[in-house]
């Protein structure tokens, strides 16, 4: 996510800049959403009164703020699928968007790592007491980190303390400069470790994408195998995710797909950011997917069908996120790789978010695993903390007014 929409932009070689993620302005819209008014409820008047009607109202309100494009999916209690789509996928041509576009799901892809550590507990390989130290010897130290003092638990719930070190794109030169740059694991961490910590393990909450380069390493030293083999092997070819992938160095995405654009300064007109190295190869983000594939990811895992119970549980047990974050996304908490989220009409609902160069992505189950929602947005351009404010309100809106429909069981499928 850069917010839990927190993407991540991984370190470039010794210092270079490598994905523009939105990180930043969100930290600043955070700041500003705490003095400012929160999400409209989704009971407002004059909502429409079906499911289809509503989602499109929801992605229409997007592409009025200026997002460039947005694709929706609801799956209702009763397994209907109900789609909406707006704006356009290509500034040039005017092309529409397709609901089944695939996009880059930035930090969607740590609820999947996140799956796999907790699978690999269930089989007794590994700890949640785990310290770092025990899989990784020697490589969290100094400048007062202590991989003796931060456990396997720390890394998946941002309680390790460690600070997170990801720079963006600073203009559309920088941008066109280094958008293919890549790096390893060892130098996104060591890149972390020139600061200090920013508290003392399980003493406080930020969000730490090193924290999940750090997971990535130890399920790669667990299993013998990178962490996104173990994600398509445990993950993805048993759910039949025929359009989720990690892409590596390939900068391209496949067929269709929306562009997506970023404006890098005030009064910048959009730079097309769509080819690039995506972000976070190295565990915090990285996999390429689809709305529809998201959709079944979320059902299946928060429908226990990827996790013992136990672990289930585990991933369940929430703490209270940092303030800046519960200022941008009220009432948020943070899990095992997820969060929950407060709805309009009682209880929570489970997901992630992902944001990075332009694009955000958002998903949502119902504590019941009735209805679930993913949302991907293009163009995104962030020009403006409040902008960024306002595009976090709408689409959590969208989400809450799709989880809070009325019951729908008995309609005929569409």
């Amino acid at each position: 996510m850069t917010n839990p929409l927190i993407g991540a932009a991984p370190l470039i070689g010794a210092a270079r800049r490598r994905g523009r993620s939105l990180r930043r302005t969100l930290v600043s819209a955070a700041a500003l959403a705490g003095a400012l008014a929160t999400t409209v409820p989704a009971a407002a008047a004059a909502r429409p009164s079906d499911d289809r009607s509503l989602l499109r109202r929801d992605a229409q309100a997007l592409t009025a703020l200026g997002v460039t494009g947005v694709q929706a999916r609801l799956t209702t209690a009763d397994g209907r699928t109900v789609t909406a789509v707006s704006g356009v996928a290509d500034l040039t041509t005017g092309q529409p968007v397709s609901a089944d576009g695939h996009f880059r799901a930035a930090s969607v892809t740590k609820a999947c790592v996140a799956t796999v550590v907790l699978q690999l507990v269930g089989d007794h390989r590994l700890s949640l007491d785990d310290p770092v130290e025990r899989w990784l010897p020697g490589l969290v130290s100094g400048n007062g980190n202590d991989g003796r003092a931060i456990t396997v638990r720390h890394l998946l719930q941002h309680t390790s303390g460690l600070h997170d070190d990801y720079p963006d794109f600073t203009s559309a030169e920088d941008f066109r400069r280094h958008r293919y740059d890549t790096s390893t694991p060892e130098q996104s961490v060591a890149r972390a470790l020139r600061h200090r910590p920013d508290f003392r393990p399980g003493e406080g909450w930020s969000y730490s994408n090193t924290g999940y380069v750090l997971l990535g390493m130890i399920i790669e030293r667990t299993t013998g195998r990178p962490w996104y083999q173990e994600v398509r092997e445990r993950i993805v070819r048993p759910l039949g995710l025929a359009h989720t992938f990690r892409p590596g160095t390939s900068p391209t995405l496949p067929r269709p797909h929306a562009r997506t654009y970023q404006s890098f300064q005030d009064g910048e007109a959009p730079v097309d950011v769509t080819e690039q190295v995506g972000v976070g190869v190295n565990g915090e983000a990285g996999l390429v997917s689809t709305t529809a594939d998201l959709d079944r990811f979320f059902r299946a895992l928060l429908g226990g069908r990827l996790l013992p119970p136990a672990q289930l549980t585990q991933m369940r047990r929430t703490v209270p996120v940092g303030r800046d974050f519960e200022a941008l996304m009220p009432g948020a908490r943070d899990g095992l790789g997820i969060f929950s989220r407060p709805l309009s009409c009682g209880g929570v609902y489970w997901g992630h978010e992902g944001g990075d160069a332009g694009w955000i992505t958002a998903t949502g189950v119902t504590a019941d695993g009735g209805r679930s929602v993913a949302v991907s947005l293009s163009g995104v351009r962030a020009r403006s903390a409040e902008e960024v404010r306002q595009v976090e309100q709408a689409e959590s809106k969208l989400v809450d007014d799709a989880l809070c429909a009325a019951p729908d069981a008995g309609r005929p499928r569409r």
